[in-house]
């Protein structure tokens, strides 16, 4: 069993790539790797004697990934049974289950006053639910293992804390969703139906949420580039996201918020409003 993460937890369709190194993990690594090499051994050796294979140790000493509780449990009589690594596992953290694009985003949602999300692709990860979560990381290539799925699916829900209206300040949300991405039926007719349901109830309990949907037929579309997220921090300092196959963009410069704001802004007036937008997901339940 790995050691739990201390990141907080993607987004759309962001997937489960290898954790990226995190300043704790390499410190981890850079001690793990200066233990073996005052005990003299190689990697290849340690690696015999703790049962893992030197391409695993590499891996750990370079901050690549998160050692398992046998890993450090067994590296520590090796090492000089010091306490060290056992002292410093519980604060390793590597955001599990977020794709390494998609990190430095997720470290500025969670601290957001403010964030929009339009998306045509599949409902936004801060509303999915987990059966939909499921369905969508077993729909897209390659297939993640069991341990990576659940990882990536505690992570999607874990976020969804940031939609409480508990928090201070609560964040103010405005979602924009297209009308196909509901009426697709991701998961088949049982998950949509849970889905909208939970939209719905979503919708009437969060007053900080403001849920639009793009209707299908629409002849003139602001967002015709692309899904587009924009975060306000406390600072009252703005950025963007910008998502593809397999990589992702943070957006800083001033003048390519601005263009996003501009496009946002026009989404908003072209969608449904906010209540007949309730009164779609309602409709779409029914038809179920």
């Amino acid at each position: 069993m790995a050691y739990e993460s201390t990141d907080g937890g993607t987004g759309a369709a962001a997937g489960g790539a290898e954790p990226g190194a995190s300043d704790s993990l390499r410190t981890f690594g850079a001690v793990v790797q200066a233990l073996r090499e005052h005990t003299g051994l190689s990697r290849e050796e340690f690696g015999t004697l703790i049962g893992y294979s030197k391409h695993t140790v590499a891996s750990v000493e370079q901050g690549r990934r998160m050692p398992d509780r046998d890993f450090v449990e067994r590296a520590e009589p090796v090492l000089g049974d010091t306490g060290a690594l056992r002292k410093a596992a519980p604060h390793l953290s590597r955001q599990a289950g977020l794709a390494s694009w998609f990190r430095q985003w997720a470290r500025l949602e969670a601290t957001a006053i403010s964030l929009y999300t339009y998306e045509c692709r599949v409902v936004p990860g801060l509303l999915q639910t987990e059966a939909y979560a499921r369905a969508v990381s077993l729909d897209v290539p390659p297939l993640p293992d069991p341990e990576e799925l659940e990882q990536r699916i505690a992570a999607r829900l874990a976020r969804q804390e940031l939609l409480a209206v508990t928090r201070k300040p609560p964040t103010a949300f405005s979602f924009i969703v297209e009308q196909a991405v509901l009426e697709r039926w991701t998961g088949g007719k049982g998950v949509t139906r849970e889905l909208l349901d939970h939209l719905a109830g979503l919708i009437e309990r969060n007053w900080n949420v403001e849920f639009q949907v793009m209707p299908t037929r629409r002849p003139t579309h602001a967002g015709l580039d692309g899904p587009i997220m924009l975060a306000e921090t406390p600072e009252n300092r703005w950025f963007g996201y910008s998502e593809g196959q397999q990589n992702g963009r943070l957006i800083a410069h001033a003048k390519e918020i601005s263009l996003l704001q501009q496009r946002y802004a026009k989404l908003r007036s072209q969608a449904l409003t906010p209540e007949d937008s309730l009164g779609l997901l309602k409709r779409l339940r029914g038809a179920l």
